[in-house]
């Protein structure tokens, strides 16, 4: 008799991503006589890939974790993990030591709990994750991981969508979270095709621990009062299948975004005269949307942090191109400044 169907459903998107990880660290390894580094003898076989999952101690991220213990030993892949004490709670140490009891009992090595410091910027969701984050990449370069596993579900993919659209960012914010993003495709996410009712019943059924964070049910969290009252209210309003529908939307969004982020690259260097200013007639010939790009791009160049810099502000910029009237400057996030001098668009600190 096989597992349930739950934990088949996981296993198997663990599967695939393990060997999509496998076959990017074989993509990575330098050809032979393209290299000074000794060649691996044939009793001395290449070191495999280490993965680890982030684990919160919540149904997701636990169900992941199983799945990556029982998975990686058949691919021979090494699997730890990582959890991240964010501070915000009390008691949030001895959950952190919890949890990193349970990944090693599921047989992961190594396996460490981080303690951030959580800042203010951009509210306490966004400052939590960007902590987040920060302590994820610190430990994948620490172990020399290949990547880390994210148990974001299609559900943590429908919310997203939404509060991209309230946000009104544009396409970009519209697709989602990718299923590989990161510097080098570090961040995989696996769950991002099952819901997180399937997570939550294969934990169950392995008799898992979970932990459900308080915070996902606080009111107070943008994100909370989305999940609980904001989606149901969809649902009931427009029927079942809101949730599949959103992830849909995050992926054709993301594959337009994509191809209109090729296309702003590509043209970015022809708008640019020969000491390097972007020309605002030529910029003027591009498409709204292919020219809007090319300004984020620019200005995020100039040390503009991408988190702050909002569809209002490239708006702005757009305008001293599209709608001239000897405007001033216009003062973008990251005391990066933007004016119109002599046919050129100037974009630098201030």
């Amino acid at each position: 008799m096989g597992p349930h169907p739950a934990v088949a459903a996981i296993r198997l998107a663990v599967r695939r991503v393990l060997h999509d990880i496998l076959n990017d660290s074989l993509d990575a390894q330098p050809s032979a006589g393209l290299t000074t580094a000794p060649a691996h003898t044939a009793h001395e076989r290449p070191p495999s890939p280490l993965v680890l999952v982030a684990c919160s101690g919540g149904a997701d991220s636990m169900a992941l974790a199983s799945a990556l213990a029982f998975e990686a030993p058949r691919l021979g892949v090494r699997a730890g993990g990582v959890t991240v004490d964010h501070g915000l709670q009390a008691g949030s140490d001895l959950r952190a030591d919890e949890v990193v009891l349970r990944l090693r009992e599921l047989g992961l090595d190594p396996v460490e709990a981080a303690t951030v410091a959580v800042g203010r910027e951009g509210g306490p969701e966004a400052a939590a994750r960007d902590a987040r984050y920060a302590a994820l990449d610190a430990a994948l370069g620490r172990h020399g991981a290949a990547a880390i596993l994210l148990g974001h579900t299609r559900d943590d993919q429908a919310e997203t969508v939404l509060l991209g659209l309230a946000r009104g960012s544009g396409i970009r914010s519209l697709s989602g979270m990718a299923a590989v993003s990161g510097a080098g495709g570090r961040y995989r996410r696996p769950f991002l095709a099952l819901d997180r009712q399937t997570a939550r019943k294969a934990c169950m059924v392995q008799s898992l621990p979970v932990w459900d964070d308080p915070h996902n049910a606080d009111p107070a969290y943008t994100r909370s009062r989305l999940r609980h009252e904001g989606l149901p209210a969809l649902e009931k309003a427009l029927g079942k299948g809101v949730v599949e529908a959103l992830a849909r939307t995050a992926r054709l969004s993301r594959d337009d975004a994509d191809a209109l982020d090729a296309w702003a690259a590509e043209a970015e260097a022809s708008v640019r005269d020969d000491a390097g200013l972007l020309e605002c007639a030529k910029l003027y010939a591009l498409p709204a949307a292919v020219r809007r790009r090319i300004l984020r791009r620019a200005a995020i160049g100039a040390g503009a942090p991408a988190g702050s810099l909002s569809a209002r502000h490239i708006e702005e910029v757009d305008r001293l191109i599209t709608g001239w009237r000897g405007q001033g400057v216009i003062n973008l996030p990251g005391k990066v400044v933007a004016q119109r001098q002599g046919g050129r668009l100037v974009i630098r600190q201030g």
